[in-house]
């Protein structure tokens, strides 16, 4: 069963789905008696979600769309995992503001209490700057969206040699591996699984259509990465 947290923040999710939900579905989603659904909807309207219900036999719950934002379900410690987070990424990339930026429009929103733990997370932590590759959080975010929709993505790339080519590929995981930004991609002209360096990629886009995912052939990402991409693939 999950915590009580956990299993407030997976109501939400179920409710964000849109329409409604009965009393009965969501106690089966959630693994809990139709009790403890009623007593966490109640928890999120005391949040500040507009959680509305419908009476009755077929008693059912929707979320209906609010322009007041809610107070982030975070406590202390995940507070402190995120800044730390975000103060790593802001020192690994100097030149890039977006780190910086979240981390204060997230301390704008946080509750007092959480705040400070915010500021105090900050004020006494100090990370080595380690000299990685930048990261294009612009790239990251159209890699991201084309795992999320099942998309291709096509981009030039120079390889070490210098070379340049057009690539069109179903990218599946970005990874920082040795101070470098890589994403992980099946290579649609080459029929190959390949890992390519994010700062050698130019001109990156999402193609229209939707594909059905790929399944990763390896027993996990380690393995591949360490032994000779499996033998058959290879860096891009």
């Amino acid at each position: 069963m999950e915590s009580p947290s956990n299993r407030i923040l997976h109501l939400l999710s179920l409710l964000q789905t849109g329409g409604e939900w009965t009393v009965d579905d969501l106690a089966e989603r959630l693994e809990a008696s139709r009790r403890t659904v009623r007593r966490d909807a109640q928890r999120l309207r005391d949040l500040g979600y507009d959680v509305r219900s419908r009476p009755g036999p077929g008693a059912a719950y929707r979320l209906h769309p609010s322009t007041k934002i809610p107070p982030l379900l975070l406590d202390a410690d995940e507070v402190a995992t995120i800044i730390t987070g975000l103060l790593v990424l802001e020192t690994w990339t100097p030149g890039d503001p977006s780190a910086s930026i979240a981390r204060a429009k997230l301390e704008q929103i946080l509750p007092p209490t959480l705040r400070r733990r915010a500021a105090a997370t900050a004020l006494s932590t100090q990370i080595l700057q380690t000299d990685p590759t930048p990261v294009d959080f612009t790239l990251v975010g159209t890699l991201s969206d084309a795992v999320a929709h099942g998309s291709r993505v096509a981009f030039d790339y120079i390889d070490q040699h210098g070379c340049e080519t057009h690539r069109t590929v179903e990218p599946y995981r970005h990874v920082l591996r040795q101070r470098q930004w890589y994403v992980i991609a099946y290579d649609i002209d080459r029929e190959d699984w390949r890992l390519f360096r994010l700062d050698r990629m130019r001109d990156a886009r999402m193609l229209p259509g939707v594909h059905a995912g790929r399944e990763f052939p390896f027993d996990s990402i380690e393995g591949w990465l360490t032994s000779d991409f499996g033998r058959v693939g290879g860096a891009g």
